[in-house]
């Protein structure tokens, strides 16, 4: 997962206003530091709205709510449950 891409990615798609790419002056504002990136709102924002564009960007990435306030990102180990799955047989 490249942060910087992430992070520029929910810079233009998040709407304020109605207008996506426009972070509303200030209003909404993403930061990224190494491999964390904090969106801070001053009006209400949906947490249900940045899952849906986390999810839109990750799609085969799995999406953890680790608090009530925060997201964790984790790539899915498909090839690692499928190596246990055979060795148990």
């Amino acid at each position: 997962v490249d942060a910087a891409n992430f992070e520029q990615f929910l810079q233009e798609r998040i709407k304020v206003n109605g207008k996506a790419g426009n972070l509303g002056g200030g209003v909404v504002t993403v930061r990224r530091s190494k491999s964390k990136i904090t969106v801070t709102s001053k009006v209400p924002f949906s947490k249900r709205y940045l899952k849906y564009l986390t999810k839109k960007y990750l799609k085969k990435n799995n999406l953890l709510a680790n608090s009530k306030e925060s997201y964790k990102l984790r790539s899915f180990q498909i090839n690692q449950d499928e190596e246990e799955e055979e060795g148990e047989d």
